[in-house]
């Protein structure tokens, strides 16, 4: 990547709503430059989703999501990715990396409820021959996500307990 694509990439990333003729006044480029460039970024797969960022305390939908550590046994001439793609076919992953330390993916996975995820690992994650271990951590409460500092709703803070 150029200087340019770089700039307009650490600019969609802060917000992907930006306008090209916003990218072109930030970086003094013309909006048709600015325009193809985002164009070609996705084309060339560097940009891949535009997506929000949604305080999930504000909307009405039950939703539970869950991080899967898993440790997994490298297939010979593919290593983790085999796995990897077999895993992330799945509609329930929202995530999927490979990780350093005690285990080798990293899953993010998303459910109507406890019950369901439990039976996506159980039914699912673990079925796989590769699949060594697994161990479930349910996510309770967001304060921060990529870099957007989750606020509660009004009404939704904590009293104070102190006399």
């Amino acid at each position: 990547m150029n200087k340019t694509e770089r700039e307009i990439v650490a600019l969609l990333k802060e917000d992907s709503r930006i306008s090209a003729a916003q990218i072109a006044a930030a970086l003094s480029i013309s909006a048709d430059e600015a325009e193809k460039c985002v164009r070609s970024l996705e084309e060339r797969g560097i940009i891949v989703k535009y997506t929000a960022i949604v305080n999930a305390d504000g909307v009405d939908e039950d939703e539970v999501e869950a991080l899967i550590e898993v440790k997994v046994t490298p297939q010979r001439g593919h290593g983790f990715d085999a796995i990897a793609d077999e895993v992330s076919a799945h509609g329930e992953v929202q995530s999927l990396y490979l990780m350093s330390g005690a285990y080798d993916l990293a899953v993010i996975v998303k459910g109507k409820s406890l019950k369901e995820i439990s039976r996506f690992v159980s039914e699912k994650i673990s079925t796989y021959e590769a699949v060594i271990s697994t161990a479930t951590h349910f996510i309770l409460k967001k304060y921060k996500v990529e870099g957007a500092v989750m606020r509660e709703a009004e009404g939704g803070k904590r009293l104070s307990v102190q006399a």
